[in-house]
């Protein structure tokens, strides 16, 4: 018998928060957190990390339990997810499994092997000096070269996972697009529901320019402005996060305030196109879709229906 998984995710800003409390009281369930930035302590504003308040009594893992300076990576990730799902499991509770980044979920669903670790240090450290000294698109324009796939699904300025895309190849003379699409063919060991929540786009990109000006008003600078006097520089994996990066490149004179507010809109909604797209190259995904005016308690019973129907639940 496989056991249960339910996912959660959608866009940033879609609403799953709300949606994955209702569902985890309904059916007994506790929620692991597949976000790369509610993970890190200290950062609450820019991640729009749930609270307290909003957990209502539900149990959360993987959110505020690493600090800034700490790299997160997906294989951290799915060896944590995996050490809470055993947790769950053992209390005789469903997990479910909530965020918006999805090759973080898919690792986790098909138990994508990391195995394949070899690394080249000095290739590396060529590649961040070249990031450094010719800019992040230079090493993008790289990537496209060799694996014009890994250049779609990687943003530029996720210079890491640029790096490590262009490493692989150096390695294997094979792209990790190719290495990933095999990956993403494998049985999941899981009997799951991949719900993913959506909503028109306007509608959405209204949404994420009002989440911004919300983050502002409740002091989003102060944050970032506490996080680089503790030391916490634009190196870190942490603070190149959306919100993060803008504003700190605001306090250090790039930008005007109005400026960085602009930038992190555009590229929040860029954000929300591109993982929009990414989950539409999922399989067995189940959409859906959120109207303005469409009840909690309406998606809630939909979700219930299926998980009932493929025998997640009772």
């Amino acid at each position: 018998m496989k056991k249960p998984l339910i996912i959660l995710t959608g866009p940033t800003a879609v609403g799953k928060t709300e949606l994955s409390i209702a569902l985890a009281k309904a059916i007994n369930g506790e929620i692991i957190s597949a976000d790369s930035m509610q993970v890190y302590k200290h950062m609450d504003i820019g991640s729009a990390k749930i609270t307290k308040e909003e957990m209502d009594g539900v149990i959360h893992y993987l959110v505020d339990v690493i600090e800034p300076s700490e790299e997160f990576n997906v294989v951290r990730f799915q060896q944590m997810a995996k050490e809470a799902m055993n947790i769950i499991y053992a209390k005789g509770k469903i997990p479910i499994v909530v965020g918006g980044t999805g090759f973080y979920i898919q690792a986790l669903l098909n138990d994508i092997d990391f195995e394949d670790t070899r690394e080249d240090a000095s290739y590396r450290a060529k590649l961040e000096e070249e990031a450094k000294q010719y800019g992040v698109t230079y090493l993008h324009n790289k990537l496209k070269e060799v694996d014009p796939q890994s250049a779609i699904d990687i943003h530029a300025n996720n210079v890491k996972r640029v790096i490590r895309a262009l490493e692989y190849f150096h390695l294997t003379n094979e792209p990790i697009s190719k290495h990933n699409e095999i990956q993403r063919q494998k049985q999941s060991p899981y009997n799951f529901a991949y719900f993913v929540l959506n909503m028109d786009r306007d509608l959405l990109y209204e949404r994420i320019n009002k989440r911004i000006d919300i983050m502002m008003e409740s002091g989003l600078v102060r944050e970032v402005e506490w996080l680089k006097n503790q030391g916490y520089t634009s190196d870190m994996v942490s603070m190149k996060g959306l919100g993060y990066k803008e504003i700190l490149e605001y306090l250090d004179g790039a930008y005007s305030l109005e400026e960085a507010i602009y930038i992190l809109k555009r590229d929040t909604r860029h954000f929300a196109k591109r993982q929009i797209t990414w989950f539409k190259r999922e399989k067995d995904v189940i959409w859906l879709e959120k109207e303005k005016d469409s009840k909690t308690s309406e998606l809630l019973e939909q979700i219930i229906s299926i998980c009932k129907e493929r025998g997640l639940l009772s």
